[in-house]
């Protein structure tokens, strides 16, 4: 193993790990913040995941592959002996000698493969390395994307709550008016039909807001009903990074392709050891052999070659490894091409859900707001009637609502165009604010 490679992949693992954000005691304290920001989950995420303790341990078992593969074959060592030497006597009646042979041995293969084979297994590690940078991205955009529906079902929540006290109120507004005979028993039973909705919605919610807990604790690898703080607010972003900028940020930083292209160098190594395959090895051997009777001739010396009189193989290895380098290199256009086309996918998505979310700040929510209030007004004046009141609190319900889910798909789409980039640290940086109600 080549200890300088080892450690400075994991330094530069640790470094991203901790990015973003907090240091290893805050993540263990992320349950005592009042307000948790998407920044602090997805460190926390990076931190406890499991997933990325399996790719480490992965790459660190292909790091060992390179000095396995950069080193000598073991010595090997013979030793053989003449059975009829033992005990025996010559016509003269003198002992023989005892007849014995050592020889120790060691191949040494063509100057140049065994660096070769090492870098072949440098760049084997290199692609599990950049495995484990893209489960990074994975965890870090799963992360994303729960914090926003745990932002959205706090939100959802919390209208619910507003929207149950509304309809309350106009209960009250049509008892009054029925008790002075200006309106009907039918208004008051709409309003507690629309609050029975409400409480079975609120229901629902409930259950949904667990459902997003579990999967959040199961990130964090922790019991499922693990309670989580209260989310901060999302941020509404106005304007994103030119699309030029990005695709060159995506085409630099995409570990998919930083693997691919330490595939193409791993076979361009492996078509030069293909060439080198035409040239012999060594054998290099020491002995000492008793059995001649001449003590000059016992101790030798001894080289030995293999001779690559095929090389109708040799060529084939030759043509296969070129062919893997030429399919390596053209996956590599391939991917390039796809990420540019994910690229531009995401980012009109994200265009799109600012578009969308603009229509709702600045239109249709005060549009509905007004709309519920001119009702409201003529209702108490006996100038509408309930049924149009009623509509019209749904008709903002639906609109808060449907507001805040533009939001929250904003962030889902964010966080898929920041995956799409390459980026682990996001490249908009969300003001800390505060915690959801």
């Amino acid at each position: 193993m080549k200890p300088h490679y080892y450690l400075k992949k994991l330094l530069l693992l640790l470094t991203m790990i901790q990015p973003v954000y907090l240091s290893a005691n805050e993540i263990r304290a992320i349950d005592s913040v009042e307000a948790l920001s998407s920044p602090q989950l997805v460190a926390a995420v990076l931190h406890a995941n499991p997933k990325l303790e399996v790719a480490q341990a992965t790459w660190q078992a292909s790091v060992a592959k390179i000095a396995q593969q950069s080193a000598l074959d073991d010595p090997q060592f013979q030793y053989s002996f003449a059975p009829l030497t033992v005990n025996s006597q010559k016509m003269d009646g003198q002992t023989l000698d005892f007849g014995q042979r050592f020889e120790i041995s060691q191949n040494i293969p063509f100057p140049g493969k065994l660096h070769l084979h090492g870098k072949v297994a440098e760049y084997q590690a290199e692609t599990q390395w950049q495995s484990i940078i893209a489960l990074q991205l994975l965890l870090a955009t799963q992360t994303k994307f729960l914090f926003a529906d745990w932002y959205f079902i706090h939100q959802a929540i919390a209208i619910n709550k507003t929207n149950q006290t509304l309809l309350a109120e106009f209960r009250d507004i049509a008892v009054t008016r029925y008790s002075t005979g200006r309106a009907s028993k039918q208004d008051i039973l709409r309003a507690e039909v629309e609050q029975a909705l409400l409480k079975h919605q609120a229901i629902v919610l409930q259950r949904e807001r667990k459902i997003i807990l579990a999967q959040l604790n199961t990130l964090l690898n922790r019991p499922v009903e693990t309670a989580l703080p209260l989310p901060q607010q999302l941020t509404e972003i106005s304007e994103l990074p030119g699309f030029e900028q990005l695709q060159v940020k995506a085409l630099q930083s995409r570990p998919e392709l930083k693997a691919s292209m330490a595939n193409i160098n791993a076979h361009k190594i492996r078509t030069d050891l293909a060439a080198l395959n035409y040239y012999p090895d060594l054998k290099l051997s020491a002995g000492y052999n008793s059995l001649w009777d001449n003590e000059d001739k016992r101790f030798n010396l001894g080289v030995s070659i293999n001779i690559p009189l095929d090389q109708s193989k040799r060529q084939a290895a030759e043509q296969e490894a070129k062919a893997n380098s030429q399919q390596a290199h053209w996956q590599k256009i391939d991917l390039e091409a796809k990420i540019s086309e994910e690229l531009s996918i995401a980012y009109a998505q994200v265009e799109e859900s600012l578009h969308v979310l603009q229509l709702y700040r600045q239109q249709l929510s005060p549009l509905a707001d007004d709309n519920m209030a001119a009702a409201k007004a003529d209702y108490q004046a006996g100038k509408g009637d309930f049924l149009t009141l009623i509509s019209s609190e749904k008709n903002r319900l639906q609109t808060q609502l449907q507001a805040e889910q533009a939001l929250t798909d904003l962030h889902h789409r964010l966080a898929k165009l920041e995956q799409t980039v390459g980026s682990l640290q996001p490249f908009l940086t969300e003001k800390t604010g505060s915690q959801a109600p």
